[in-house]
């Protein structure tokens, strides 16, 4: 496994070693003592995944204190843009985002830690996104920011035309009407 390095110190790319011959391939999708020693002592108690089709675009979600949520974020299938913006109103890069391609051939996974908003879009025809959570789902902790907010600049590498959201998501606050969080909350 190797530690892929992006703008934002927190924000981690794990990249996995692949062996591939003429039966197919093999590699380490997750490794435990790798993600410790450079993400910190994480338990994972949820996994997720959704199946998306061209130009869906989940997110920008978070939760709210005390039940934020960390993910470690990878693609089975197909191809996606997957955002993380820094809402640690305590941090020297909030406001700023790292935006990566991650998909079913590079087999990369970001790690997203608490404090910051997530979201994806869907760059191939399908997409099977899966997820490893560090706290429960809470609804009444869920959070979101606005996909499009000029405030944060995200190009998303689709036309607006192309994208869509939900209409729970077409309702999510500007980044400047939400309430930061800070880097010690949990």
């Amino acid at each position: 496994m190797k530690l892929v390095e992006t703008a934002i110190p927190d924000i981690m790319v794990f990249e996995p070693r692949v062996f591939e011959d003429e039966r197919g391939c093999f590699f380490e999708s997750y490794r435990q003592n790798f993600f410790d020693k450079h993400a910190g002592k994480t338990v994972f108690v949820q996994d997720n995944e959704s199946f998306s089709g061209f130009g869906v675009l989940r997110g920008l979600h978070y939760q709210k204190p005390p039940c934020m949520q960390g993910k470690l974020v990878r693609v089975v299938r197909g191809k996606v843009l997957d955002v993380a913006v820094d809402i640690r109103k305590d941090s020297p890069h909030f406001g700023k985002h790292v935006a990566q391609v991650l998909s079913g051939e590079n087999k990369r996974m970001m790690w997203i830690p608490r404090g910051f908003a997530h979201g994806f879009v869907v760059l191939s025809e399908k997409a099977l996104f899966s997820y490893k959570c560090d706290s429960y789902y809470s609804p009444d902790h869920d959070a979101g920011v606005a996909w499009n907010d000029p405030q944060l600049a995200i190009d998303w590498m689709l036309p607006a035309e192309d994208i869509q959201v939900s209409e729970k998501d077409k309702r999510l606050p500007k980044f400047s009407e939400i309430t930061p969080v800070i880097s010690s909350q949990k």
